[in-house]
């Protein structure tokens, strides 16, 4: 059965110049759930403008009259064997409504692809219990669950020693060290929950797009002479918490065991104290198959907030 939106309601692909139109939409939802808009402007214009989104076909706003009352949205990376939904509303209608031309697009990727079936990923805060009912109702299950740790910074942090014959190599300005940042980023992340290897074209595409990173913020690590551990942070809580975020840290296999990982860590807390910071965040998934929640706890960092992902496999 197909959703029908009252007649006043109007429907349109979003654009960029709607950012604050979605950020007052997403941060009405996010603080009804959690207490606190967890969205900044920059957040809304760079999920506008990410590169591979076509809001001419994966995207929908909805109005009444002139008030933004839902957002919808499909997107893929490489493969598209995996594509997450983004859906804020208040209105049960329009969820329906615009659930149904996600699971729609979804299949279509799946055509589009060659698959036989693609996963369709929701994240959903922990809070929101009712919300995950209802996703229950189209079919979707629990996936994982991320927690948002926190360390805060009272003051000045020691900054940690590098471990033995590690070399820390700062900034990334050239292509090679962008591509070994790359290629430990997918290789270090390969089989993890959700995540998707990009081409180099496309994962660079989507840096130099991203308002809250510059490549002064990727670190990398060097042991005997290879690129074995990568940190990559932005400043997209700076604006609303005054902290430092780890968006990826990754290290090897085969480097593993040797502290890279707390270091990394470490110096990233020590970095963000000098800045002024308040403290730095991270997400972490609790079904990690590397020990990763752990390393997180041990270097004094704690759970803030929970958000669940929610799957549905979509067949074309």
């Amino acid at each position: 059965m197909t959703a029908v939106l009252p007649s006043s309601y109007t429907v349109r692909p979003p654009a960029k110049e709607d950012a604050e139109a979605f950020l007052e939409l997403v941060s009405a939802y996010n603080t009804s759930v959690v207490g606190f808009a967890d969205f900044t402007l920059e957040d809304a214009e760079d999920q506008l403008s990410e590169p591979g989104f076509e809001p001419e076909t994966d995207g929908w706003l909805v109005f009444d009259a002139d008030r933004l009352v839902g957002y919808g949205a499909v997107f893929g990376k490489g493969d598209h064997r995996q594509v997450d939904l983004d859906l804020v509303t208040m209105d049960l209608d329009v969820e329906t409504y615009l659930l149904e031309r996600i699971l729609g697009r979804t299949a279509e990727f799946a055509r589009t692809y060659g698959h036989s079936a693609v996963q369709l990923d929701a994240v959903n805060y922990q809070a929101d219990a009712a919300r995950r009912d209802r996703l229950a109702g189209y079919g979707f299950q629990p996936g994982t669950t991320f927690h948002r740790m926190r360390i805060d910074h009272a003051g000045p942090v020691a900054a940690p020693e590098v471990p033995a014959g590690v070399t820390v190599r700062r900034g990334a300005p050239d292509e090679e060290s962008r591509r070994a940042g790359h290629a430990v980023l997918n290789e270090s992340f390969e089989g993890q929950f959700g995540f998707t290897p990009r081409s180099f074209e496309e994962w660079h595409a989507a840096q130099e797009n991203f308002s809250a990173f510059d490549w002064s913020q990727l670190t990398l690590l060097e042991l005997d002479g290879e690129v074995v551990a990568m940190r990559s942070c932005t400043n997209q809580f700076v604006e609303d918490e005054n902290c430092g975020y780890i968006g990826r840290l990754g290290v090897l296999e085969r480097a593993r065991g040797k502290g890279l990982a707390k270091f990394l860590l470490r110096d990233q807390f020590a970095l963000d104290a000098a800045a002024g910071r308040a403290g730095t965040i991270l997400h972490v998934d609790t079904n990690n198959p590397t020990p990763a929640l752990g390393v997180y706890l041990s270097v004094g960092m704690q759970a803030v907030l929970v958000m669940e992902v929610l799957r549905r496999e979509v067949t074309a």
